[in-house]
């Protein structure tokens, strides 16, 4: 089964720059890639994140309100 690997877009992202986007601690991007939850690429020792990767992750997170109806209940 052939797997279909994309580009990632866009710029590429320190952890720390990253965790700066989802106002978060820098503990958090990294256990994100280390549980593999997120796309990463390495350029040698260093690891980054692409910004269309982080955009891709906070959409699946998403949650859309809850539409109430208005009236009374049968």
């Amino acid at each position: 089964m052939a797997t279909k690997k994309t580009r990632p877009t866009g710029r590429l992202l320190t952890v720390a720059q990253a965790a700066e986007l989802l106002n978060t601690s820098v503990r958090y991007p990294r256990r994100l890639i280390e549980e593999r939850r997120i796309t990463f690429v390495k350029v040698g020792r260093h690891v980054r994140i692409p910004e269309s990767a982080l955009d891709e992750f906070i959409t699946a997170g998403t949650v859309e309100p809850v539409r109430l109806r208005r009236g009374r209940a049968a």
